[in-house]
């Protein structure tokens, strides 16, 4: 049985050279536990958000990596996103009229279109973000390119996902000042190596990568090289929705098309688009947003 719900990072001893191995299935479920997505779509979001977490685990911040894909085709939007402790949202946003691919080839749901890294800090006070066209067929394609010409790191992905849980494994090849074990090898060494270990990843199948134990997947590929392989960290669901946060957006609304909604339907209710969870204010909370002076009844409460 393979590694559930946690992150393995891994070098590799010898040469400038680092992989990650992630796999979610409890944390996958609970993500889509409220979305009934199309198959193709479905796939396509748990290799976003397995991908979203691989990218997360190679930087050190405090704050949240979105990784988003736009384009013209029926799906136009995918995006996930991940903490620097690992905890993950995501969604899809699809045109529900018209025939959907059959596959989750990001050149068919996306169609043309962008993808976008975004990294910004917790407190917003620092914000990174590199765009590239999508390219390929597969999420982990445009990923290549992405981390090519932003990040200037050669980087490759696999990626695998179904409705039981979501994998993938990145490998990257660092400069040789960064090496994480410091070992000095010869540039030749280095791309002969780097060359050789991603042919090997190649020969990874989804089904492998899906069900096999990390220990398993590194030593069927890479038996012959010395690594090591760190201790597992948890990934899991996490949405940052919140009352403050919902009210905060309906500040921005303004007070007029919120008395609005209010006057027509007795309450304003607003569902988060990644949870699915509700939040109901009454008359007497949208004045409270709204008027400052207004004093509330009810005392505090946690939702």
């Amino acid at each position: 049985m393979h590694d559930r719900d946690c992150l393995h990072r891994f070098i590799f001893e010898r040469y400038p050279i680092r992989g990650h191995l992630v796999h979610l299935d409890a944390a996958w479920r609970a993500l889509i536990e409220h979305r009934d997505y199309p198959m193709p779509i479905r796939d396509a979001l748990g290799e976003t958000v397995a991908a979203s977490l691989l990218l997360a685990a190679t930087v050190k911040f405090e704050g949240v990596l979105s990784l988003q894909m736009q384009g013209d085709g029926p799906v136009h939007l995918l995006l996930a996103q991940c903490t620097g402790g690992l905890g993950v949202r995501g969604l899809a946003r699809y045109r529900e009229s018209g025939r959907l691919p059959e596959s989750a080839r990001i050149g068919d749901l996306i169609g043309t279109g962008n993808l976008t890294v975004t990294l910004e800090t917790d407190d917003g006070a620092q914000r990174y973000q590199g765009i590239v066209p999508l390219s390929g067929q597969r999420l982990a394609e445009s990923l290549q390119v992405y981390f090519e010409n932003s990040e200037q790191l050669p980087t490759r992905l696999w990626l695998h996902a179904d409705s039981l849980g979501a994998s993938g494994m990145l490998l990257q090849k660092l400069p040789s000042a960064g090496s994480p074990t410091g070992a000095a090898a010869d540039a030749a060494a280095v791309e002969d190596a780097w060359r050789r270990v991603q042919l090997i990843g190649e020969t990874l199948t989804p089904a492998e990568l899906s069900t096999l134990a990390d220990v398993e997947i590194l030593h069927r590929l890479f038996h012959e090289d010395d690594l090591r392989l760190f201790e597992p960290a948890p990934v899991y669901f996490r949405c940052r929705c919140s009352r403050e946060r919902v009210g905060s957006m309906l500040q921005s609304l303004g007070e007029a098309e919120s008395r609005s909604v209010l006057a027509e339907r007795g309450s304003v209710e607003v569902h988060c688009d990644f949870c699915n969870r509700g939040y109901v204010f009454d008359a007497v909370d949208i004045a409270q947003l709204f008027n400052a002076g207004v004093a509330s009844d009810r005392g505090s409460s946690v939702h």
